[in-house]
């Protein structure tokens, strides 16, 4: 069990485990003390790993099970991540991997926008269609960082978003019928349809050194049309991912999470109050020292 000290702050006593017993005050805020955001430390990011060094079959598979692992409670909850990179994706000394930064995120809706996703991880559909996507961007998203996982570089290096499209069609070739009808914008119309026919080439004369089951989940992740592309729990389930799939530990959220407080137009006063109130109902000081009191009490 963690242990447990006090930490005087600005005149308010604070319970906090002995790692962060040297807290230090930078300032005050609107209710007089600065509140702050204690994360777990990773050490690094799978941005840094990848330049710093060629990963091992073993690792990509055990990264990649996590980013998927991850996807399948993300989507469950109906939140789209929107913004997947390996800059998002930190790492510790154990290989653990969590996914970070959702200031893009956004709960699934027809509409949403348009402009979002570093543009080398950017699905097909958010230049196509601009604002009717859903969670497969984040399978897109997750299969460019797997091939970069692959092969030690990004897959799809556009300098803008229309040499983007272009390089992503030079290796999955034109996008189907189907796709291109989906296009609302003439002007995006007219530039795909202005490109050269196209076919798709086998994924495995570019990686040449990942092994087939490797090849298939990638090619099931890169796909046009996002309806036929793989889901998270189908990712899960497939035969890459099995030396560390396990239906019984990879959970599902028990609610959609609710975005309403995103459409409330209050005054900005009143949003100082609900966060100050949420952050004493999450965290109440002299509650938890009570209970250390009473535990220390009752011998505990």
């Amino acid at each position: 069990m963690a242990e447990f000290v006090r930490a005087q702050i600005f005149g308010t006593t604070f319970e906090i485990t002995s790692r962060y017993s040297d807290l230090q005050p930078v300032g005050m805020g609107a209710f007089g003390l600065v509140c702050y955001f204690v994360t777990e430390l990773l050490g690094t990011d799978l941005h840094r790993l990848l330049t710093s060094r060629p990963l091992e079959k073993q690792f990509i598979q055990y990264f990649l099970y996590q980013i998927m692992r991850g996807l399948k409670y993300v989507h469950s909850a109906g939140v789209v991540h929107r913004d997947l990179k390996p800059s998002n994706i930190l790492v510790n000394e154990n290989c653990d991997l969590k996914i970070c930064d959702f200031g893009l995120a956004r709960i699934q809706d027809p509409q949403m926008t348009g402009y979002v996703s570093t543009r080398y991880y950017r699905a097909p559909e958010i230049m196509l269609t601009w604002q009717k996507y859903d969670v497969e961007v984040d399978i897109w998203s997750a299969g460019c960082i797997f091939a970069e996982m692959l092969e030690g570089k990004p897959l799809f290096p556009g300098k803008d978003h229309v040499n983007q499209f272009s390089i992503i069609t030079e290796l999955l070739g034109t996008p189907p019928d189907d796709v291109i009808n989906t296009i609302a914008s003439e002007n995006t119309l007219r530039f795909v349809k202005s490109l050269p026919k196209r076919e798709r080439q086998p994924l495995k004369n570019k990686f040449k050194n990942a092994d087939a089951p490797a090849i298939d989940l990638l090619e099931k992740m890169l796909v046009f049309d996002p309806k036929k592309r793989i889901t998270a729990t189908e990712a899960l389930a497939h035969e890459y991912l099995a030396p560390y799939h396990d239906p019984t530990d990879e959970p599902v959220a028990e609610e959609k999470f609710d975005w309403s407080f995103n459409d409330a137009d209050l005054p900005v006063d009143t949003w100082k109050i609900m966060m100050y109130s949420e952050i004493l109902d999450y965290h109440n000081v002299e509650a938890g020292v009570a209970a250390m009191e009473s535990q220390e009490f009752n011998g505990q």
